[in-house]
């Protein structure tokens, strides 16, 4: 294996703020990402929601190849925001695009005055958790069998919080 394919560079990525020209390609990183995919329209309509904003990582330039490597979508109401949804596409997976992406939405909650900062995660994606509790999310509640996975399996949901004061 050559030098250059053992590591990614999360710099081929900017983060920029998630637009509803954006929602195409937030639709189709939604669908890599979860079983039950949220359409265009969907994700648009949330975006049309005054409380909401998302960020999405795309390569720049114009003569970079353009794709979006992944993406987030929050809700602020008064102090409290929460993450609707985040993907990042599965082979840009485990190269900061997740903490980026992150980091860009506790910058905007924190410039804002929220207070916390909650999620719901699937326990069995380990990746996921270890990113929130690397951020410092502390599991609050469970929802059990919350997900439905193939076979009929189902998991827990770990709800998190993240005191932003």
């Amino acid at each position: 294996m050559s030098a250059p394919s053992l590591f990614r560079r999360t710099s081929d990525f900017e983060i920029v703020p998630l637009t509803v020209e954006d929602c195409a390609d937030a639709s189709a990183l939604h669908a890599q990402g979860f079983r039950r995919p949220w359409s265009d329209g969907e994700i648009s309509a949330l975006l049309h929601q005054e409380p909401v904003f998302g960020f999405i990582a795309r390569r720049p330039g114009n003569g970079w190849n353009s794709s979006a490597g992944g993406f987030v979508l929050a809700r602020l109401v008064e102090d409290e925001a929460e993450i609707l949804t985040i993907v990042v596409r599965p082979r840009n997976r485990r190269a900061g695009l997740g903490w980026r992406l992150m980091g860009a939405v506790l910058r905007q909650l924190r410039a804002e005055g929220a207070a916390s900062l909650f999620l719901e995660v699937d326990e069995a994606n380990r990746e996921a958790v270890a990113l929130y509790r690397k951020l410092g999310f502390d599991t609050v509640a469970e929802r059990a069998a919350y997900y439905d996975h193939d076979g009929g399996a189902r998991s827990t949901a770990l709800v998190m919080r993240l005191n932003l004061g």
